[in-house]
């Protein structure tokens, strides 16, 4: 994947978390719980997947900084990233 794919995947998740943001705001209103518990497991897994991405960029970018290929940097697993500290 290169940088742009990288973008345009982090606007794709964007765009569909804000979608299902707004339902669950929705639902709450209107008294559906069974929305917000549906959707809870996508949303967890689009916070995952946009933390990979978010990492796999600015390590691109690192590696591009350093003089190294960017194209050698993958995307790492989510337990890694969600570990993280700070």
């Amino acid at each position: 994947m290169d940088d742009d794919q990288i973008r345009a995947r982090i606007e794709e998740l964007e765009g569909e978390e804000r979608k299902l943001r707004d339902e669950e705001g929705a639902a709450a209103e209107t008294n559906h719980p069974e929305v917000i518990e549906r959707d809870a497991d996508r949303l967890s897994a689009i916070k995952v997947e946009l933390d990979q991405l978010w990492d796999l960029l600015r390590r691109r970018e690192a590696a591009r900084r350093a003089g190294n290929d960017p194209d050698e940097q993958q995307l790492r697993g989510g337990g890694t990233v969600e570990g993280y500290l700070g």
